[in-house]
């Protein structure tokens, strides 16, 4: 949940919680363990990382990626 303003008793930040393919996940652990990061803070900083890219490559990777996924977000749906 994100929440502005002062004085809430919410996190102002945000929590993530998604599962990945099986696949994903082990590329994921195996890089995260060459880089010495636990697979949460590797997660993180790809993600700070995609989102710090100027906007038209942000959202060239956003747009792949929701095309790419289409079929399975319909099914989540």
């Amino acid at each position: 949940m994100v929440v502005q303003g002062r004085g809430s008793r919410y996190s102002t930040g945000m929590k993530l919680a998604f599962e990945l393919p099986q696949t994903q996940a082990e590329k994921l652990c195996d890089e995260a363990e060459r880089l010495g990061l636990a697979p949460e803070e590797l997660a993180r900083a790809a993600l700070a990382d995609l989102l710090g890219t100027p906007d038209g490559e942000f959202r060239s990777a956003a747009t792949r990626i929701l095309s790419k996924n289409q079929e399975l977000y319909r099914r989540l749906a």
